[in-house]
């Protein structure tokens, strides 16, 4: 099956049938990968197919079965052959390097799925040097993957950001292991369109690493379009939301429901869980800021005679629950706007990529390097927010009283 079917299915796809088709397309990249490999290779001897070099020995004959290794297993695949003239009337075959590694079960493969992985462009992989392709111990292999992790890190960190005005950022926090918690941050365009803007690594989401993160966008030029608030998404930490507001004092805050969902469940029987999920479906659901307010109320009524800590977990947040509602702006947009799930779903690919890490050395950038090459892979995955037609009513919506009255 083409790369381009695969692609198409994994976007359909549900979770479980997902994984196995991104395996899919990740084995079809490194069979790619390998054949232009083997032409570079064959083209250095012979000359590009069709201009065969004048002055060499050597010339192509087609091709035979045979095999090479694909997840541990061996896989049939056409070789190409290449020929060197030894004498007037005869020839001796030449075995390709490339061909030769891509037989041995050990370590070229896993060397190509962590470049692919990295975001490395086939164009990039095809130019490997020999002894990193062939990559037959364990040591070359990790050589190469942190050469191509640390390249992201430096891509992702130090990108310009001034090009485009964001729309709206989205800041979440998750701890990946004990004293190791990542907040990453991303970028919500006009167009529709999301990019992952940075990331920062600390021991907890607080005020130091959430400030550094902020700071370094904003020093990179991250901006919102002229006379336009920010929108800013958070998960409810409140480092995250002091950050966001020194840089961005007029920034219209969103608290992400689904964590306050969460948060408040801690607090009650499991029997509840049920009703105050329906409850919170209908708040994200709601079309304006009435709507919104007469479904905030009925979850308020819900935890009137419940659990007073879940009642101070709600109430705790405030109008930052109904922030959006109040720009008035279609509810096509809520499924983005509401949560930080596009931060959520980023996370999810990232633990899957980080799964074989069995201990963070925190002394150096390996966290860096495995959290770089994790979201660069999930990254590849982003396509434009629901609801993106209805983006311009969000774009007027955040104008400032000023810029309203000059358009006035």
């Amino acid at each position: 099956m083409e790369k381009s079917d695969l692609m198409e299915r994994l976007h359909q796809a549900e979770t479980g049938e997902a994984a196995k088709l991104l395996r899919d397309i990740l084995r079809t990249s490194v069979r790619e990968t390998l054949y232009e490999l083997v032409e570079e290779e064959i083209s250095s001897l012979c000359g590009p197919r069709h201009r065969p070099k004048e002055e060499t020995a050597y010339y192509r004959s087609g091709s035979a079965e045979s095999e090479i290794y694909l997840d541990g297993c061996r896989t049939a695949a056409k070789r190409p052959r290449i020929r060197r003239k030894s004498g007037e009337d005869s020839s001796i075959e030449v075995h390709l390097k490339t061909w030769q590694t891509a037989q041995s079960p050990d370590a070229w493969e896993e060397a190509m799925m962590r470049a692919i992985l990295c975001g490395v462009s086939t164009r990039d992989q095809k130019r490997l040097h020999e002894s990193e392709l062939k990559g037959l111990s364990k040591s070359s292999v990790s050589r190469l993957w942190q050469r191509k992790a640390a390249g992201l890190v430096s891509e992702l960190m130090g990108r310009d950001l001034s090009q485009e005005p964001v729309l709206a950022l989205m800041l979440d926090g998750v701890h990946l292991a004990d004293n190791l918690c990542v907040v990453i941050a991303v970028g919500i365009y006009a167009d529709g369109h999301k990019e992952v803007l940075g990331f920062r690594v600390g021991s907890s989401e607080n005020i130091e690493v959430s400030r550094d993160l902020v700071a370094d966008l904003v020093h990179r030029g991250l901006q919102t379009a002229k006379g336009l608030k920010l929108l800013a998404i958070l998960d409810g930490s409140d480092p995250l939301k002091r950050a966001v507001l020194e840089f961005f004092p007029d920034a219209q805050i969103q608290r992400c429901l689904v964590h306050k969902e969460r948060n408040i469940k801690r607090y009650l029987s499991q029997r509840h869980w049920m009703r105050l999920g329906h409850l919170f479906s209908d708040l994200r659901k709601a079309e304006g800021a009435d709507d919104a307010v007469a479904a905030l109320e009925k979850i308020q009524a819900f935890l009137s005679d419940k659990n007073k800590a879940a009642r101070d977990s709600l109430e705790e947040a405030g109008e930052e629950l109904l922030a959006f509602f109040r720009l008035q702006v279609p509810a096509t947009l809520n499924q983005t706007f509401l949560s930080t799930n596009i931060i959520e779903n980023a996370i999810k690919n990232l633990r899957r990529h980080i799964g074989r890490v069995c201990r963070w050395r925190h002394e150096s950038d390996h966290p860096e390097r495995w959290i770089a090459s994790g979201l660069k892979l999930a990254q590849r995955g982003f396509r434009k927010v629901r609801g993106y037609r209805d983006l311009p009513s969000l774009v007027k919506a955040l104008q400032r009283d000023d810029s309203k009255e000059a358009a006035a």
